[in-house]
């Protein structure tokens, strides 16, 4: 039985010589690489066809992945992959744009019949071809920095102007003085070129931006109008604990989320994690938070407060329901924080021995790290206060504290006496 080997697929490698094609058809046919370049020298040399396979094959062979045994993925034009060049070709089309310059320069100097037309127009052409890779190919090479283009298009720009110049004094003749007039605007163009393309995709770029930014406020201020107003609606109508005002609740938190995505201040402060902290409590109780802060909170993080404070919200959450109300107040010598719910309210006194949920997690939590908490039965409700010192004296907040949202076994619920 005749076992068929298959082939690698035709793909070009992502650390090349120049462009990959010889690896990729070596690769696939399974011969030596100095076969393959072999042939494609001969074949540019007989008529110029190797050539012109080597740039079909690189324009639509597609380029491996991370590891050399990966499925090929296309080349976007949008997102080009990172493929390393050990062939400078820029550099080497400008070494030759230097060259054709100098014959350029020798022909208008040796003769005064001779138009060095010829020799200008390769200049030029292999100047702008420099140029052309240095912005398409070593652009995203990862051995390419961006001030190697910038040399390179300033050499380019520079060599023919120079180039220009030198012929323009040797020979000043008509047709001498009209390719000196386009060798210095190719020049300059070489140069300029590129910026007036960089501003123009920067403005482009704003403008879809604008343009999008401009529709997404369009549509947020048409759900604000119809369904957010009607979500609101729900949530005042129904009963708090309801599962209809849950629902609503964590509907207008998502379609908010996704509105107002990007302009929230950032969620590493205290402010932020408290409101997170609320949000996801109430999606699991009946229960509805009014968080309000004041002060700056901006860079400052309490995780010992932020556990306690979520604590007593979930005990809150639990056992009363409803409307709870959360204040903190940051000040320059100490953070305060109060929980009030308005529940039937407990006695602190009358917690079991057992029960560590508010005496542990609230409480100790805070002495353990220089503040303290009180927990007072009101009228109609219970407040839970804490506070924590900020002065020079005090101890620092323990950045070790846990997350917060994965209670231990310590953080048991309050009991509250029949």
């Amino acid at each position: 039985m005749t076992t068929v080997l298959e082939r690698p697929p035709l793909a070009r490698p992502r650390d090349v010589l120049l462009g990959g094609v010889s690896t990729a058809l070596a690769d696939h046919l399974g011969w030596p690489r100095a076969r393959v370049r072999f042939l494609l020298i001969v074949g540019t040399l007989v008529g110029g066809a190797g050539a012109f396979l080597y740039l079909w094959l690189w324009a639509l062979t597609p380029v491996r992945g991370e590891n050399p045994g990966d499925a090929p993925v296309p080349v976007r034009v949008d997102a080009p992959l990172a493929i390393r060049r050990r062939v400078p070709g820029a550099l080497l089309l400008l070494i030759a744009s230097a060259v054709a310059g100098l014959v350029t320069i020798v022909a208008a100097v040796t003769s005064d019949r001779a138009d060095p037309v010829d020799a200008a127009f390769t200049t030029l052409v292999l100047a702008g071809a420099s140029v052309g890779w240095s912005l398409l190919l070593d652009r995203h090479d990862p051995g390419r920095s961006a001030r190697y283009g910038v040399v390179v298009r300033s050499l380019a720009a520079g060599g023919l102007i120079v180039t220009a110049l030198i012929v323009l004094s040797a020979n000043p003749g008509a047709t001498t003085a009209i390719v000196a007039l386009i060798m210095i605007v190719g020049g300059t163009a070489v140069f300029v070129a590129p910026v007036l393309v960089s501003l123009w995709s920067t403005l482009l770029s704003e403008r879809s931006a604008r343009v999008r930014e401009e529709s997404r406020a369009e549509v947020a201020a048409h759900l604000h109008d119809s369904v957010l107003q009607t979500l609101a609606l729900i949530q005042n109508r129904a009963e708090p604990g309801s599962e209809v005002a849950r629902l609503a609740r964590a509907q207008e938190r998502e379609l908010r989320d996704w509105l107002f995505a990007g302009t929230k201040p950032s969620d590493a402060d205290f402010a932020a994690q408290l409101r997170q902290a609320a949000l996801e409590i109430e999606l699991q109780h009946p229960a509805r938070f009014d968080v309000v802060t004041t002060g700056d909170f901006t860079g400052r993080d309490f995780p010992a407060v932020l556990a306690a404070a979520r604590e007593a919200m979930l005990n809150a959450a639990r056992h009363a329901g409803g409307e709870v109300s959360v204040y903190v107040e940051l000040r320059a010598d100490a953070l305060e924080l109060w929980v009030r719910d308005r529940g039937p309210g407990f006695d602190p006194a009358a917690i079991a021995a057992d029960r560590l949920g508010v005496r542990e997690s609230i409480v100790r939590r805070m002495a353990r790290h220089g503040g303290s908490a009180t927990v007072t039965r009101l009228a109609s409700g219970t407040e839970v206060a804490l506070h924590l010192p900020l002065t020079a004296d005090a101890p620092a907040p323990d950045t070790s504290e846990p997350d917060p949202s994965a209670p231990g076994p310590a953080d048991s619920t309050r009991e509250v006496p029949a």
